[in-house]
């Protein structure tokens, strides 16, 4: 039987509140920053960057400039890998977390060392401690935490050199004190079919005693859909999912679309649903309070942060704030060094601060425009590339589209996209659903993330689209007051409002000659 490890818990969580609490944010990051320098001193980017002369952060900056995944793939793993060995870090890297969404590929490999591997299992306790602090009655380690992540299959790649899903390598690498806790193991974690996963994982977990659930909303509301359907079958539909569960931990997308639909879930039961950020790069952030009240900056967890105005990222010269100069509501790029060898990194995502001692951030998107509402990760030049495909296949020319998601609701089980697509002559005949097959078709290669979504037609539906005629969208930008100018048709919208608008006035069209998917 195993010992309940709350109590211990507790004991770190009083002591660790107590040093966050009492925490600089700019002695942290200084502190921070200057033990990476001096532990990557003696690499190939350390001497190549004058690491030996740096003092300060504004040192650092001054050697160290912006750069994007691709410039530090080419420059510095790339030539070496899979042995990438005193490049970036010292000693051989043994890890790399694999990130689909990158516009050189359909995969980034992201190097991951021990001490990341610590500084993810210290952020992870963070996220437990501000549980604690949040429910002081909580029994969370009496039982076991559902972890609904990748396999936890490992690609050999070199001799003490390995790659696989950042889920499935936390699984496989947990503490040992915590494996005993952990659900699924073994076999179960390392199966790869997740239709068949998450069958087996819905039905096996109905008589584990499951406490914690940390997951993608998109895919744990589709597991328990699944649990409820099983209790039914049981004759427990009047309980709950999972009786003793005590937290829920989510992100990687938008948490507001499905909020609803969790709260009507966990109806009855007083679950604390807590967000995070995580990268593969490094775990950023986690929320300490209630929800929408932003995600607390990990300071002292072998990562330093700094901050660029989003308008400013591209010019010769962009302002780096980091801990001791951020401000709040500005909308900035998130440039990450850490203890895995990344320094100056670009990560892609933009945030917004809301407090500054201690930082507090809210999501705000991407650097780069995407759709990621199930967790697919789509960039737009990958959403671009599939609908020029499908326009190609149908012999026709597309003057304008836009794309947005479609989220589950209580007449669509699963999420899916909605292309709407202006073409230069009315539609005719199938063609949408054509359309739709080609953009899912290209999408599914260009993108490990969405082919996986999209197994099986499991996670997500196929995407839809919606042909309009000739001027709709000219028209709608118009009564917009959005026409002319340097106003553009977005190719992705995310904004909820200005999606459904653009949904209801597309619609409006289709007697005009536009033609929608019968099965939309």
């Amino acid at each position: 039987m195993r010992p309940d490890l709350t109590p211990f818990l507790k004991l770190y969580a009083w002591w660790r509140g107590g040093q966050l609490a009492r925490l600089d944010p700019e002695a942290a990051q200084r502190r921070t920053l200057l033990a990476l320098v001096e532990t990557a001193r003696d690499t190939q980017f350390g001497r190549e960057h004058d690491f030996a002369a740096i003092r300060d952060v504004r040192d650092f900056q001054a050697r160290v400039p912006l750069r994007r995944y691709d410039a530090i793939w080419e420059r510095y793993l790339k030539p070496h890998y899979p042995v990438v060995e005193n490049v970036i870090w010292p000693g051989r890297i043994p890890t790399f977390a694999l990130s689909s969404g990158t516009t050189s590929g359909t995969t980034k490999y992201l190097p991951l060392t021990e001490d990341m591997r610590r500084s993810n299992i210290k952020a992870s306790l963070d996220v437990m401690v501000h549980h604690i602090a949040a429910r002081p009655g909580t029994r969370f380690f009496g039982g076991k935490s559902f972890m609904l992540g990748g396999s936890t299959a490992l690609t050999q790649e070199a001799e003490g050199v390995v790659s696989g899903d950042l889920s499935g390598i936390a699984t496989k690498t947990m503490p040992r004190w915590a494996a005993p806790y952990a659900f699924p193991t073994g076999d179960l974690a390392l199966m790869s079919n997740w239709e068949e996963k998450v069958e087996t994982l819905a039905r096996l977990s109905l008589d584990e005693d499951i406490r914690v659930l940390t997951g993608t909303p998109s895919w744990v509301l589709i597991l328990l859909e699944r649990v409820r359907a099983l209790r039914a079958g049981r004759g427990e539909a009047a309980g709950p999912l999972y009786p003793h569960l005590d937290l829920f931990i989510h992100g990687g997308v938008n948490f507001e679309p499905y909020r609803p639909r969790f709260l009507s879930l966990f109806k009855g039961q007083d679950i604390d649903m807590r967000e995070v950020y995580p990268a593969s790069e490094g775990f950023i952030a986690s929320a300490d309070r209630g929800y929408g009240e932003g995600l607390r900056l990990n300071l002292d967890h072998g990562l330093f942060f700094e901050f660029v105005p989003v308008e400013e990222l591209d010019s010769e010269a962009p302002t780096r704030h980091w801990a001791a100069t951020i401000e709040p509501g500005v909308n900035y790029a998130v440039i990450l060094s850490t203890c895995a060898g990344l320094f100056g990194y670009v990560l892609g995502d933009t945030v917004r601060f809301i407090e500054t001692r201690p930082p507090r951030l809210l999501i705000t998107g991407r650097t780069s425009y995407m759709l990621s509402a199930f967790g697919e990760h789509l960039i737009g030049e990958e959403i671009e590339h599939a609908v020029a495909e499908a326009a190609g296949e149908a012999g026709v020319d597309v003057t304008d589209f836009t794309v947005g998601a479609l989220y589950p609701g209580d007449d669509r089980p699963r999420g899916q996209h909605l292309f709407i697509v202006e073409l230069a002559e009315a539609a005719s005949g199938d063609l949408p659903a054509k359309m739709a097959a080609a953009i899912d078709r290209t999408l599914s290669l260009r993108n490990d993330d969405y082919r996986a979504h999209r197994s099986d037609g499991f996670g997500m539906d196929p995407p839809r689209v919606l042909l309009v005629p000739p001027g709709t969208f000219r028209d709608w930008m118009k009564a917009r007051g959005k026409l002319g100018g340097q106003n553009k048709v977005a190719r992705i919208l995310n904004d909820a409002a200005v999606w459904q608008t653009l949904q209801d006035f597309a619609r409006a069209r289709l007697d005009d000659g536009g033609r929608e998917d019968d099965a939309l």
